[in-house]
């Protein structure tokens, strides 16, 4: 079992079931105990085997995980946060200021979206301040719980793997081979990402086209028919300023970044070699080399608590929330974070079950054997192949660790197919982020958007599919094209690629008015 398709069986298990049933706890764990199962029966272990596998490797391992457990702070931390912005009105003063600000469905929707990009830093991070900050004006305006999802989840991800400051370049970066600069490597694969922009670009044409199609549109067409605009409250009837969630944002971005480059030793001068040597640290005062080599989980910990520590200063210096107020937004943050804890602990499980029984070497032979007699359709291969693993294992990073190195190893520096491949495979990873039902980032947009998760997964999955069908065929004709140059490749790819995409959606929408009549 391990190393052969098998291995990807527990998840695919339990993607199936939650999409089934629409409860993701049960499916996630019998998907785990599947995984468990079949790694004693592969290894002989027999039941002492696989409660060890299934507690001791699985769950126990991922909740001492340093990077899992610096995840789980932060989103504590945040839901803190939000909390207290909450209680001190500062949430309800900035609805009230876009509600005068903002005059539209239209207008409401483009706003978060824009918001959405601006935050770049992380996709935990971007999920969870822009459904916080952007739900009373979303709500007024009659936009749903799960468009606001969909909203945030295509400008988390997507938005983070175009930018070259954030933690996803980061961990791109950590792939590129010896000697290579990572976040150079990063940047160049960027227009050719072809997944993450076009759904930036469907985000803007759905709003000003005015429609929705799958699932989405029954949900949409649903509020629309109860005339329900608003679900949000004040709860504590305080006297917050729109300053009142500004600063304490702010202060999470400035901090946030600050906090990443210092894990990567932008501050520090000297560093120790193995034989307590000290040398002159290559990463001081160079922000593009500090973020590379950055602990991003560590990183958001540090400048998040710092966030925290300066918002409860500010706000009992501001009087408009009492200590004792503040002291009772930790529990009640943590509160609502644990659903998104709880699905992320399992999601993580789930990740080392399939890694145990090999689906990386499974994957990555895949890729390797198709390899050789197909060049100018491995961009298109690959992308696929990284949907499917995202998909089924709930992690982009992973599938970078997978196949970026394979990328890397099959093609020389100087050929364009390289960069194609590399930026295929992230855009694939991204893809299959946002299709899957036990992705950590899929979880935290439903978290942010305060949606059911499953709801958020049906009604996202059309818009992801649609926008994927169209980025394989722009790989394709990228990987034909890439004779002429990355610049005339990129320039063909692109205007098949928009036009691709607007020839679908006035499709789309004219099927959807056929409906109506």
């Amino acid at each position: 079992m391990i190393g052969t398709f098998w291995a990807l069986v527990p998840a695919i298990v339990a993607i199936a079931l939650a999409l089934l049933t629409k409860e993701v706890y049960s499916s996630l764990f019998i998907g785990i105990v599947i995984g468990a199962i079949f790694y004693a029966i592969d290894t002989a272990a027999g039941f002492p085997g696989f409660f060890n596998h299934l507690f001791n490797d699985g769950m126990i391992s991922q909740l001492s995980d340093s990077w899992n457990v610096g995840i789980i702070i932060f989103l504590v931390v945040l839901g803190v946060m939000v909390a207290m912005m909450n209680k001190a009105g500062g949430s309800a003063a900035f609805g009230d200021w876009a509600k005068k600000h903002i005059k539209s469905k239209a207008g409401a929707q483009v706003a978060t979206i824009f918001l959405g990009i601006l935050i770049f830093i992380d996709d935990y991070f971007n999920c969870l301040t822009v459904g916080s900050v952007m739900k009373p004006v979303t709500t007024k305006y009659g936009v749903s719980k799960e468009k606001r999802a969909y909203i945030i989840a295509a400008t988390a991800a997507p938005v983070c793997i175009i930018a070259p400051i954030s933690s996803w370049a980061a961990a791109v970066s950590g792939f590129a081979s010896e000697g290579e600069n990572g976040i150079l490597l990063f940047c160049k694969a960027i227009p050719f990402n072809f997944y993450a922009i076009l759904t930036l670009a469907m985000l803007f044409i759905l709003v000003f086209m005015n429609f929705e199609y799958g699932t989405m549109e029954k949900f949409e067409t649903a509020l629309e028919a109860s005339k329900v605009t608003s679900d949000f409250e004040d709860e504590s009837g305080g006297n917050g300023k729109v300053i009142d969630l500004v600063l304490p944002i702010a202060a999470l971005i400035v901090l946030c970044v600050t906090g990443i480059i210092y894990t990567g030793g932008f501050f520090t001068k000297t560093t120790l070699g193995d034989d307590d040597a000290i040398f002159a640290n290559e990463t001081y005062l160079n922000f593009i080399e500090a973020f590379a080599g950055a602990n991003a989980s560590f990183g958001l910990v540090i400048g998040s608590f710092a966030a925290l520590i300066i918002t409860i200063i500010f706000y009992i210096f501001r009087r408009v929330i009492s200590f004792k107020s503040i002291m009772q937004s930790i529990p009640d943050g943590f509160k609502a974070m644990v659903p998104a804890i709880l699905i992320l602990t399992l999601a993580w499980t789930l990740k080392a079950m399939t890694d145990s029984l090999g689906a990386k070497d499974y994957v990555a032979g895949i890729v390797e054997g198709s390899a050789s007699g197909f060049k100018m359709f491995l961009p298109a291969i690959i992308f696929v192949i990284a949907v499917g693993l995202a998909f089924a294992t709930g992690t982009s990073w992973g599938t970078f660790g997978i196949l970026i190195p394979i990328c890397i190893a099959i093609f020389a520096p100087g050929n364009p197919l390289r960069i194609i491949s590399i930026s295929a495979c992230m855009a694939g990873a991204v893809c299959g982020d946002h299709c899957s039902p036990i992705s950590d980032t899929t979880i935290m947009a439903s978290a942010g958007a305060q949606c059911d998760h499953v709801n958020h997964v049906s009604t996202q999955l059309p818009y992801a599919l649609s926008v994927a069908a169209i980025s394989f065929l722009t790989y394709i004709i990228s990987g034909f094209t890439q004779r002429l140059g990355l610049v005339a490749s990129g320039i063909i790819s692109w205007t098949f690629g928009f036009l691709a995409l607007f020839s679908f959606l006035i499709f789309m929408k004219k099927r959807s008015l056929r409906k109506q009549k």
